[in-house]
C-alpha cells in the first residue's frame, strides 16, 4: 500500500479547495444590465446616479443593484424586460449627453470578487456579441498629410523670409511659386533641412513668370503614414471600447488598412456603433497671424491660403 506524508494530503486538499473557490464564479451566470457612459469622455457627476434612480423609480422599474466602475455606471436588473424598459426610459431622459448601452454583467457575489474571483471570459464564438470590420480612410490621411506639408512649408518660408507667391496642393503633391531663382534655391535647401518637411521629393518646374517648385511624398513616407494612421485608429478604438466595459475585447489590424473589433457579450449593436463611430480626428493647423479673424468674418476678406 502506497503511503505519502500527511503534508502532501493537506496540500492536495488546499489546492482542491482553492481551485473550487475560484471556479465558483462560473456558476452564478450573468445579470441583464445597463451601462451608462459619457458620450464625450467627461467625468460622470455624482448627481447623475440620483437622476438615473429617480427616472427608474418614476417609471416603476426595479433594479437589483448599481455600481460605479471607473467612469461608468452599471445597473443590474432581474429580467430582460426590465432591462429594455430601463434602456428606453434612460435614453429619453439623458439624451445624447450620455450613452446608454445594453450589456450583461457577471453576477459574482461581492465577497468572491473581493478575493479576486472572476468567471471564465468567453469569446465571441461561445458568448455572442458584436463583430465590426472597419476600414481606415487612407485617402483622407494622405490628404491631411499634404495639408500639413503645405502649412509647414508656408510657415518655414515666412520664418526664413523667402519670398513666395503661393504654396498650394497640386494633385498628389504640392506646388510652391517663388519670385526668383534665388528664392527657389533657398526653398529647396529649406525643404531638405527642415525636419517637418522630410519625406518630400522636390523638383523644379517652369510656370511662366514665377519660379515653380513641385514636391511629392516619398513612397516610404506614405507607408509610414499608413502605419501611423492605423496605430492611431487602433489606439482611439481601444479607448472607446474601454468606455463600454466589455471584457476581453479584440481590436487588431487585418490586412493593410482594416481593423477588426470584436466585443463579446455586447447586446446593443446600435450603441456599440455609436460609441465606436464617435472617434474623432485631431488636426493641427498653422495660425495665420497676418489676418484678424474678426475683421475677416465681418468683411469676408481673407487670404486665399487661409480659412476661418
Amino acid at each position: 500500500m502506497n503511503q505519502y506524508p500527511a503534508w502532501k494530503y493537506v496540500l492536495l486538499i488546499v489546492v482542491l479547495l482553492v481551485g473550487g473557490l475560484y471556479a465558483l464564479p462560473n456558476l452564478f451566470g450573468e445579470d441583464p444590465a445597463i451601462q451608462i457612459t459619457s458620450s464625450r469622455g467627461f467625468q460622470i457627476p455624482q448627481e447623475l446616479e440620483a437622476a438615473v434612480e429617480d427616472t427608474l423609480v418614476g417609471d416603476s422599474i426595479t433594479f437589483k443593484n448599481s455600481e460605479r466602475v471607473n467612469n461608468r455606471l452599471l445597473y443590474r436588473f432581474n429580467s430582460n424586460e426590465d432591462q429594455l424598459a430601463a434602456s428606453a426610459a434612460l435614453r429619453k431622459a439623458l439624451g445624447d449627453t450620455y450613452v446608454v448601452a445594453l450589456n450583461n454583467a457577471h453576477a459574482t457575489p461581492t465577497w468572491l470578487r473581493v478575493v479576486g474571483g472572476k468567471p471564465l471570459t468567453l469569446g465571441l464564438d461561445l458568448k455572442g456579441g458584436v463583430h465590426f470590420l472597419m476600414q481606415v480612410d487612407m485617402d483622407t490621411a494622405r490628404s491631411q498629410q499634404l495639408d500639413r506639408y503645405v502649412d509647414d512649408l508656408r510657415a518655414a518660408l515666412r520664418d526664413e523670409r523667402v519670398r513666395y507667391v503661393s504654396v498650394r496642393r497640386e494633385g498628389n503633391g504640392l506646388l510652391a511659386l517663388l519670385r526668383s531663382e534665388e528664392d527657389r534655391e533657398q526653398a529647396v535647401n529649406l525643404i531638405r533641412q527642415d525636419q517637418s518637411l522630410q519625406g518630400l521629393n522636390v523638383s523644379q518646374t517652369d510656370t511662366g513668370e514665377y519660379f515653380g517648385l513641385s514636391a511629392t511624398v516619398e513612397d516610404q513616407q506614405l507607408q509610414e503614414l499608413q502605419q501611423t494612421a492605423l496605430k492611431q485608429n487602433i489606439t482611439t478604438l481601444r479607448n472607446r471600447v474601454n468606455e463600454i466595459g466589455v471584457a476581453e475585447p479584440l481590436i487588431q489590424q487585418q490586412g493593410a488598412d482594416r481593423v477588426v473589433v470584436q466585443l463579446p457579450g455586447m447586446q446593443d449593436t446600435v450603441e456599440a456603433k455609436k460609441i465606436i463611430g464617435a472617434t474623432a480626428t485631431l488636426e493641427y493647423r498653422a495660425v495665420d497671424e497676418s489676418n484678424d479673424p474678426l475683421s475677416a468674418a465681418l468683411t469676408g476678406f481673407l487670404n486665399k491660403e487661409s480659412g476661418l
